[in-house]
């Protein structure tokens, strides 16, 4: 395999560092130099009370949006760049190798696609240009209390009242719905149907209109980053329907993001790695202790099994470069990922000793990775659901 650029993909990852290297805010170079900036640190930014912070997101996004990479995935007659699949990569690898953090959020990523494909002409004309723009961020209301993996169980209900859909219920683990503009939903229109029918996709334009509650949900990190939300007797036009009434599982189901290679995880774990090498070889008592005891073969494997995830990003890569939709190639991916996050934390702890349970400080990247990858084998999809994928999908094993 050659993995190796072209000369128009060297010319276009040149690009990307420039822009990288010219544009992207101190604040979020300084943020990676630490461990990286968060997920959603831009949509936070975008409304944070400190102005620096303020100011870097409307930069970073005004950079990215010159060259329509807010939406690299979206097609150019809806603003966006109509990036090829091998583009998309080198994109976005170039800004996970920088620690530059995403911007447009769920807009973006999910709510975008969605409307291209199911939405019409005015929902396209009314809520695409506000999400490029960085105007209006959307959360996703989909996760229940009692609905996760079996996501087709939801029992959030929209009742239509006239020219309107009344929706009771709650969604819980609803990344970023407290700096959120608005929600899209799947909701149950017709609770006679088959678990599968009977949803319809929905969006409330205002996250805080009369009945929505956001309640926190603080992670033992101490970090906010989820939510739960209230539904109470909240009056959406039926203008907002998105696609099909009763059909909006097949509506939510849309392939949402053409680049699932995870090539930012594999980038993630890499500079994880890196920062642990760097904290070890600058402390000559910590790299005796390392030498001396089976951390450093640990250290070693991490090593390897972060070029494997390499390996499975440039797999998946290619079958789309190739026009194939990767299924059961992406299960692998994920699971191995998120497998490698947790399994990279455990041996940074180990290496870092009672360094590593500093909550504070230059150091404490390495305790907050380590509980923020509790549940990266459930968030995206369990482990046991990608399993699951690959042994039928994959194998084509009977289900159980």
């Amino acid at each position: 395999m050659d993995w190796r650029d072209t000369p128009e993909q060297a010319e276009f990852r040149a690009e990307v560092r420039g822009v990288v290297r010219d544009r992207l805010p101190r604040r979020y170079k300084d943020m990676a130099q630490k461990g990286g900036p968060g997920e959603r640190i831009w949509e936070f930014d975008r409304k944070s009370p400190d102005a620096e912070s303020r100011q870097a997101a409307v930069d970073w996004h005004a950079a990215l949006n010159e060259r329509r990479w807010v939406a690299p995935h979206w097609p150019v007659e809806y603003g966006g760049a109509g990036l090829s699949p091998m583009e998309q990569f080198i994109l976005n690898q170039e800004l996970a190798r920088a620690g530059a953090p995403p911007v447009g959020g769920s807009g973006v990523g999910m709510l975008g696609p969605t409307l291209i494909v199911h939405g019409s002409d005015d929902q396209r004309k009314k809520y695409l240009p506000p999400i490029l723009a960085g105007e209006v961020t959307w959360a996703q209301g989909y996760s229940e209390p009692g609905s996760g993996s079996d996501l087709a169980s939801l029992q959030t209900r929209a009742s239509r009242d006239g020219d309107d859909f009344v929706i009771n219920g709650q969604k819980i683990w609803t990344s970023g719905a407290h700096t959120a503009d608005s929600i899209f939903a799947l909701v149950r229109t017709d609770a006679e149907a088959p678990k599968h029918r009977g949803i319809s996709f929905i969006l409330i334009e205002d996250i805080k209109s009369p009945g929505i509650t956001v309640r926190p949900l603080v992670d033992m990190g101490n970090r906010h980053y989820f939510n739960e939300v209230f539904f109470e007797d909240v009056r959406v036009p039926a203008a907002n329907l998105v696609g099909e009434e009763n059909r909006g599982w097949y509506v939510g189901m849309t392939l949402l993001d053409f680049e699932r290679s995870n090539i930012g995880g594999a980038v993630a774990a890499r500079r994880s790695l890196s920062r642990l090498l760097d904290t070890i070889r600058a402390d000559p008592g910590l790299r005796a202790s390392v030498n001396a005891s089976s951390v450093r073969h640990e250290i070693a494997q991490r090593y390897i099994e972060t070029e494997v995830m390499y390996q499975f990003s440039m797999r998946i890569i290619s079958m789309q470069n190739r026009g194939q939709v990767p299924n059961d190639e992406a299960s692998m991916s994920k699971l191995y990922n998120s497998e490698l996050s947790q399994r990279l934390a455990q041996t940074a702890m180990q290496a870092t000793g009672l360094r590593g349970n500093l909550m504070e400080g230059d150091d404490a990247s390495f305790a907050h990775a380590y509980i923020g990858m509790v549940p990266a084998t459930i968030r995206g999809g369990t482990s046991e659901v990608q399993r699951n994928v690959i042994a039928t999908r994959g194998l084509g094993l009977p289900r159980g």
